[in-house]
């Protein structure tokens, strides 16, 4: 016996939990008896994929997005290739995850985006779900073109751009709802896990469910009935009935100097949570730091304006 293995497998466990790289721990397994023995208890991981979509992959379909990003992983876990009528099934997060048995931690990063946007728009969104959605603040803006312009008639432009600014919502609506679709296998099979974030590596939208929100999905799938509240042409969770205050400024300029325009702030709540909350507490915590949080801190100043939008 070496002295390695003299050290205790809380240890072990430890610098494992502090890996948390799904593939590099897949590796572990490979070193020993006793790591093969230690890796499905890993507490911790990050799945990141970062293989691209194949060119019979619909673009459209979130859903086909991510099982195909997800198949490289899979034949990581399951090296045997022989044709299988569940193929769908093997290549979900579930399947992928289903060696680790006391997940507590998990975070899923994607390798882009789900928006396609127009040439200098940006927007990036953080939703926070349960059984459904409980909050979006969504933070949308174009870079400026004319840096040495002025904001004359911002009014008019609010007005005029209303509509590209709800359609910027309901697409991070719905790319959220997507993403919330794809955990919830994910969710069922691991009772123990306390914390789920699925995010991309381009930093456009984050789903995020906590302890709390992660017991409410479980409930909820126990009894839910098909075409229930969890799902809607199997694609995505359904959005709710919600409300959006959105805030708006033509232009802003941070203070490395650079301007961006038609800056938008909308944060959405369900209709059925009373009262509007604290904005300002849920926006800086989705975008509390660099320029995202300073075009967030100009926007709480401003005026905002209320619409609601029926579920869907």
């Amino acid at each position: 016996m070496d002295g390695f293995d003299r050290l205790p497998d809380s240890l072990i466990l430890l610098v494992f939990n502090s890996i948390s790289d799904i593939k590099a721990l897949i590796r572990c397994r490979s070193v020993s008896k006793r790591f093969n023995s230690l890796v499905p208890q890993t507490e911790s991981l990050s799945l990141k994929v970062d293989c691209v979509i194949s060119p019979e992959s619909d673009s459209d379909s979130l859903f086909t997005f991510f099982k195909s990003l997800l198949k490289s992983i899979h034949d990581l876990f399951n090296p045997d290739t022989r044709p299988t009528a569940r193929n769908q099934t093997q290549n979900s997060p579930a399947r992928i995850l289903s060696q680790f048995h006391r997940i507590r931690d998990l975070q899923i990063e994607l390798p882009a985006g789900d928006l396609k946007l127009e040439k200098g728009a940006v927007i990036k969104w953080r939703a926070e779900f349960g059984k459904s959605l409980k909050s979006c603040v969504i933070l949308g803006f174009r870079r400026a073109a004319n840096p040495e312009g002025n904001s004359a008639g911002a009014e008019i432009d609010f007005t005029g751009g209303l509509k590209t600014r709800v359609v910027w919502t309901i697409s991070a609506l719905i790319a959220a709802s997507a993403r919330h679709y794809l955990l919830n296998d994910v969710v069922k099979e691991h009772r123990e896990m306390e914390r789920l974030v699925l995010v991309d590596r381009e930093g456009e939208g984050t789903v995020a469910m906590e302890k709390e929100g992660l017991r409410e999905c479980r409930e909820e799938s126990r009894v839910a009935a098909p075409g229930g509240e969890w799902e809607e042409d199997g694609r995505r969770t359904v959005v709710p009935c919600v409300r959006m205050r959105m805030r708006h400024e033509q232009r802003v300029q941070l203070k490395n100097g650079v301007w961006i325009e038609d800056v938008t702030l909308v944060v959405v709540r369900p209709c059925s949570v009373g009262g509007d909350g604290e904005d300002a507490e849920l926006a800086l915590g989705a975008f509390g730091g660099g320029i995202d949080g300073e075009a967030v801190q100009v926007l709480l100043k401003n005026k905002s304006y209320l619409l609601e939008m029926n579920s869907f």
